[in-house]
């Protein structure tokens, strides 16, 4: 049986991504494809490794962690463990977000009071040239 491979074009039009973008992710080290000269070749494993990562930088993890959870996966294995750390990274994420979420609110009630204040000191500054005038 052989495995399916994907040139660098295929794998990109798989993924909707540019090739650019899979050049980036080689470079980094989360991907490494086997070479026929100049051609790379990628594995069902480096389209796994590449979606893991496009999926991740989706939910805001950093390029270290996802490279981490892609070093985890075994193609061979149940994959276990790294779905523990999976769930533990989106545990952790989604506490970052919901603590992003309490500040962002923090930060537009002191901008309504900001605007509030303003609005204030236009009505004073209008109504004293009213009255002066």
């Amino acid at each position: 049986m052989t495995v399916k491979t994907y040139s660098i074009s295929e794998l990109a039009r798989e993924l909707d991504v540019t090739t650019r973008t899979i050049r980036f992710y080689e470079e980094q080290g989360m991907l490494a494809p086997t070479r026929r000269g100049l051609e790379r070749i990628y594995t069902p494993k480096d389209l796994v490794a590449l979606k893991l990562i496009l999926r991740g930088k989706r939910i805001g993890f950093s390029l270290a962690e996802c490279k981490s959870l892609i070093e985890l996966y075994d193609p061979q294995g149940d994959n276990h463990y790294q779905l523990n750390i999976m769930l533990k990274k989106i545990y952790e994420r989604r506490l970052q977000l919901e603590q992003q979420l309490l500040d962002i609110q923090q930060m537009q009630l002191e901008l309504d009071t900001a605007e509030e204040r303003c609005h204030s000191a236009l009505l004073e500054i209008s109504e004293s040239t009213n009255v002066a005038g």
